[in-house]
């Protein structure tokens, strides 16, 4: 039995890394659409990530399932929720990316895991233990460190943090009643409508550009529903295979990469109280990695004492 149970971890650990990785490179994919605004941007990757997941749907013949849960209101509404969390996610990250604040979205990502612990406490009324209250007072210090070395409150990094946080809890409420398929095109079935309303005021204003860039442009541009899909997807499968405290590590794999994209080939700035500040911030992580580890093992240990106290 153990045999297949490393092979199930061994593929869970290729599809974590490769979803990361994924999600890591995102901003070299974006750059790559440019001249096409942050706002055009969105406005296909919602309307082409629909049509991957109707793709995907036909493919797995999984329509009637789908049809069942558009009967159920309340995860109708819950997903059109999370569809707007993920909608300011999404805007605010591509707006970060094409005007050169690429390490600022990293660390908004950096601080992510600080922040859904954060609204566990206040949404969730959940109980944290010493180190989990450490991080975050810890994380709080870095904020205002960093706020400090940007001259203003690092309102991009906490726009994503916070927006992702929060879809994270809507999702959590639905649980493992939606698939991330038929969750990605409830969320995207919600936002097709203010993607066409975008896709208009950017034709009327600025000029689409899909089209007008030559074809590899436009191929690029309809990958971005693929390039938002396959992650989830991905990530999705390694959930299913993987304990929680291997995803707890392989999550920082993006924004690393992402602050690697932001500092060695876009250059952008990093001056010394922002190096202070990332250094703050990876010390609450670090905090928040051991005692994950810590409450892994003694969960492990009680249930093997548990398990022989039956026996």
């Amino acid at each position: 039995m153990s045999q297949p149970l490393t092979e199930h971890r061994k593929s869970g650990l290729i599809y974590a890394i490769s979803a990361y990785v994924l999600w890591g490179i995102l901003p070299i994919y974006f750059l790559s659409l440019v001249p096409a605004s942050a706002w055009e941007i969105v406005a296909w990757r919602v309307i082409f990530s629909l049509a991957f997941c109707a793709i995907a749907l036909t493919v797995t013949r999984t329509w009637r399932a789908f049809g069942a849960l558009l009967r159920d209101r309340r995860v109708v509404l819950t997903m059109g929720l999370a569809g707007a969390l993920i909608y300011v996610n999404w805007q605010t990250y591509v707006l970060a990316t094409v005007s050169g604040h690429v390490v600022e979205a990293a660390l908004g990502y950096f601080i992510n895991p600080i922040v859904t612990v954060f609204l566990g406490v206040i949404v969730q009324r959940e109980r944290l233990r010493i180190a989990q209250w450490v991080a975050v007072g810890v994380s709080v210090v870095a904020v205002i460190v960093l706020a400090v070395g940007y001259g203003q409150v690092p309102w991009i990094a906490l726009i994503l943090a916070f927006s992702f946080g929060f879809y994270g809890l809507i999702k959590k409420r639905v649980g493992g009643r939606v698939d991330a398929v038929s969750g990605l095109t409830l969320e995207t079935m919600w936002l097709t409508p203010v993607a066409v309303v975008q896709l208009i005021v950017v034709a009327v204003t600025a000029g689409l550009t899909i089209g007008t860039e030559g074809p590899w442009h436009a191929v690029l541009l309809v990958g971005a529903g693929v390039i938002t899909a396959v992650p989830l997807l991905f990530f999705a499968s390694a959930s299913r295979r993987l304990p929680l405290v291997y995803m707890g590590f392989i999550q920082y794999f993006a924004p690393f990469i992402q602050f690697l994209v932001g500092v060695d080939i876009l250059h952008e700035a990093m001056p010394p109280e922002r190096w202070v500040g990332f250094g703050i911030v990876w010390l609450a992580l670090l905090i928040l990695s051991v005692d994950m580890i810590v409450a892994a093992h003694q969960g492990r240990r009680q249930a093997e004492l548990d398990l022989a106290t039956v026996d």
